[in-house]
């Protein structure tokens, strides 16, 4: 047993003194900071906050079959770094892809004693897998994921049409839930060369709109649970809201980069900063904000998806040639927290839209949240103090943010009662959705 005292801690939606006791890997009561306890204590410094693990429901890691783009050992010590105690892993870029129970356990086994934070796993839907749904669901994914185009791996391929209205019957079957990356393939068009703006011009807010309402009216139709990941484009915050108060059950996440990044300061040829859907205005920007503010978009989540630096192509700066897509799992918490506090957002808003909105998207009942039978999973945040992001842990450590000052300093991470840096072997546990109802 031991308690953890801190004169800031995020509980219940707000800041005020703790002393934290845990016993074994979960909390067993959250206390007044002066109560007296018989067990080891941790007192935090004065400038330290402390924050649940933050849950991390959109990470890419790889493995295996494209490991030399990142694996599960670095990923997940980039995770503990940033304050990240559980991720939940995509189906696609690993090979075999996550599209039957046997893919399933090909990344289970290879993720098997290299975890450093929990770790769990979404399946995928593809055109003709409907009948492997109900399957990777009994078999513990947290749902599963579709593209609405062209993927960027050909192994993964889109669901159009009637190919979606069949997989979100099937899923409505169980009760399951669809993420979706949706982008309009016919309004996408092919953008070559360094400027970037032409590249933002080559996905333009239309496509996610697009896609979008055709997802919406879908998931009418067939009750089914839906979710849209990594929302770039503000102009479809309406519609959003519009259908959620008709009872259409759906939720909304953006990213860091689309908080934190402009259009207007990428320079030209500069690849590190493609993602699919790109990077837009300031105004856009500012809308999405908007949108965390009143609780249109729900949560926020890293979309961690590296890749060798040949791919990003670098030397040539041709955003149409260059993977896309942004490294950023560590340090996820101190961008969007700079941005946050200049906007006059507090931390116990982060830690709604970071810890425990993704922990309740995929039923991980006892993450992201600090109170009495929640996993120990802890975080010594330092809001005030600043760094510039270099050294990372991630296999390919090229990111946007290289060079940049942020807010908010990741000091140490417990795992289920124990410092993760202190954890040798690695003691991550691979999660199965009912595991943890």
């Amino acid at each position: 047993m031991i308690v953890v005292r801190a004169r800031r801690a995020v509980i219940e939606g707000a800041e005020r003194p703790a002393a934290v006791l845990v016993e074994g890997e979960r909390i067993e009561a959250v206390l007044p900071f002066d109560a007296a306890v018989d067990a080891p204590e941790v007192v935090l410094a004065a400038d330290e906050v402390l924050l649940p693990g933050l849950v991390d429901t959109h990470v890419h890691v790889n493995e295996p079959g494209r490991t030399e783009w990142e694996g599960f050992a670095t990923a997940t010590r980039a995770a503990a770094a940033g304050g990240v105690t559980t991720i939940v892993d995509m189906p696609l870029n690993a090979l075999p892809p996550t599209v039957d129970v046997a893919a399933l356990e090909i990344k289970r086994k290879a993720a098997d004693g290299q975890c450093a934070v929990d770790v769990g796993f979404w399946g995928g839907a593809v055109p003709g897998n409907a009948g492997e749904l109900r399957a990777l669901h009994e078999a513990g994914v947290f749902g599963v994921k579709c593209f609405l185009l062209d993927s960027g791996v050909p192994e993964f391929p889109p669901l159009l049409g009637q190919d979606l209205t069949t997989a979100l019957r099937a899923v409505a079957e169980f009760d399951g839930l669809m993420i979706v990356h949706a982008e309009d393939g016919d309004l996408v068009r092919d953008a070559a060369g360094r400027r970037y703006l032409d590249f933002v011009a080559s996905r333009p807010p239309a496509a996610e709109d697009s896609a979008i309402a055709g997802l919406l009216a879908a998931a009418r139709e067939t009750g089914a649970r839906v979710h849209v990941v990594h929302l770039s484009s503000a102009d479809a915050l309406p519609q959003l809201a519009a259908v959620r108060a008709e009872g259409v059950r759906v939720t909304v996440e953006t990213c860091p980069h689309y908080l934190a990044l402009t259009a207007e300061e990428v320079p030209d040829g500069d690849t590190r900063f493609k993602c699919c859907p790109p990077v837009r205005e300031a105004g856009n920007r500012d809308a999405l904000w908007q949108g965390l503010a009143d609780g249109t978009i729900d949560l926020v989540v890293s979309d961690h998806s590296p890749c060798t630096a040949d791919l990003k192509r670098l030397e040539s700066g041709d955003f149409g040639q260059a993977w896309g897509g942004i490294a950023s799992l560590q340090v996820g918490l101190p961008v969007v927290w700079t941005e946050a506090r200049r906007r006059g957002h507090g931390l116990a808003e982060v830690v709604t839209w970071m810890a425990e909105r993704p922990a309740a998207l995929v039923g991980l009942s006892l993450k992201g949240r600090i109170a009495a039978g929640q996993d120990a999973d802890l975080t010594v945040f330092a809001p005030d103090a600043t760094f510039v992001v270099g050294r990372l842990h991630h296999r390919n450590p090229i990111t946007p943010y290289a060079g940049r000052e942020l807010y908010g300093q990741v000091r140490r991470t417990w795992l289920r009662g124990a410092p993760v840096e202190e954890q040798e072997p690695p003691r991550g546990r691979l999660l199965r959705r009912e595991d943890l109802r």
